[in-house]
């Protein structure tokens, strides 16, 4: 880690951890630059974007803030830096990473971390090697839903899991256009690895590897160049099936959980309330607000042989989302050494379920993963 210097140069051995953001668009405004300054011991210090009304927006947002305009010129500043954090396109996610990391820079890389898991497997070693911290941001892991969730069954209350359906279904019937729904596959965009990003690496977190993959995706809006209705089907080691859906073309959403055990199901539909509320200007630590907590009426439901929709099972309080405890455990783990919240092996891991995912809809059959040593 390099040494920590205040705006005076003055060495600050015991300041916060200044931060380097590339990317201001909606990841790195909306994520990834509120988070970083709402957590103790992390400082935004300087933020990358060619848009000069980003860079404006960057200012307003964050008075102390220094914008660039390109990454190199973040880079530059390697030497002031103890983090630097990608929320730029998704091609550029393993070319800057591998620039950071041989910069001796501790990186955290926007999901996805790669377009293969090959390439994600090789910036794993870059980062051993080189002694630094590499993490990907998940931080869906710490959406309300899924917290409750994973309590759930780490309690055994739904007893042995059989299903697990899993949801990111939207109604969006016309293109935005951008890189995200780009075809060109260069731009890894699509909603297999945007949003089934996600999904898949909370099944893996829950249910542990994969053993084959079976998908279907289509391409349904006229106009749209990439996967905008992606349906898969994931078999794991451990027996648990898992499904589960991203969409823009869904005109009537689906529970957003629907997990099937031997002793009881668990429902819940609606989105965690941290991304509305980021994008709303909210703060976490803001004064008279709750973060990430929902009214009762969005509650899910539990129980065994009823319909929810119909009032059967009973209501389960939603655990608050937590995002900012992503950023929190980052500063730890650069202040005090040990595991990053996220591990780019484990964004490997669910890489080969997303390659596998694509190959199994190409070619119209299951695909199995082999298990790792």
């Amino acid at each position: 880690m390099s040494e920590i210097s205040d705006p005076t140069g003055t060495a600050a051995p015991h300041g916060p951890l200044r931060v380097g953001l590339i990317g201001y668009g909606l990841a790195g405004s909306v994520f990834h630059a509120p988070l970083i300054a709402a957590t103790e011991g992390l400082r935004l210090d300087i933020v990358s974007t060619s848009d000069r009304e980003r860079q404006a927006q960057a200012r307003a947002e964050h008075p102390q803030v220094r914008t660039v305009d390109t990454p190199q010129a973040v880079l530059d500043h390697a030497a002031d830096l103890d983090l630097i954090v990608l929320a730029s396109p998704n091609k550029t996610h393993v070319p800057l990473a591998t620039a950071a990391l041989e910069a001796g820079l501790p990186v955290v890389v926007d999901k996805p971390l790669a377009a293969t898991a090959a390439e994600a497997e090789k910036l794993a070693a870059l980062a051993d090697d080189r002694g630094l911290l590499l993490s990907v941001f998940q931080n869906r892991r710490w959406d309300n839903d899924f917290r409750t969730v994973r309590k759930l069954i780490e309690e055994g209350t739904l007893g042995d899991i059989q299903r697990f359906e899993s949801r990111f279904e939207r109604w969006r019937p016309q293109p935005k256009g951008g890189w995200r729904e780009s075809g060109d596959p260069a731009e890894i965009g699509g909603l297999l690895y945007d949003l089934g990003s996600h999904l898949v690496d909370q099944a893996l977190t829950l249910f542990g590897p994969v053993v084959s993959v079976y998908a279907e995706s289509d391409i349904r809006r006229p106009g749209a160049e990439a996967d905008d209705d992606t349906f898969l089907a994931l078999t794991h080691a451990g027996g648990v099936r898992s499904h589960l859906w991203v969409s823009a073309t869904t005109a009537m959403l689906g529970p957003r959980f629907r997990v099937l055990g031997s002793r009881a199901g668990y429902v819940k539909h609606g989105l965690d309330p941290q991304e509305a509320a980021l994008r709303e200007g909210l703060r976490p630590g803001t004064e008279g607000v709750e973060w990430g907590v929902e009214p009762e009426s969005r509650w899910g439901r539990l129980g065994a042989g009823a319909s929810p929709r119909a009032g059967g099972g009973e209501p389960v309080p939603t655990l608050p989302g937590d995002y900012p405890a992503y950023y929190a455990a980052i500063a730890r783990a650069l202040r005090e050494g040990g595991r990053p919240p996220v591990t780019a092996t484990e964004a490997a891991a669910a890489l080969r379920v997303l390659e596998a995912a694509k190959l199994s809809a190409t070619e119209g059959r299951m695909v199995r993963i082999e298990a790792r040593a």
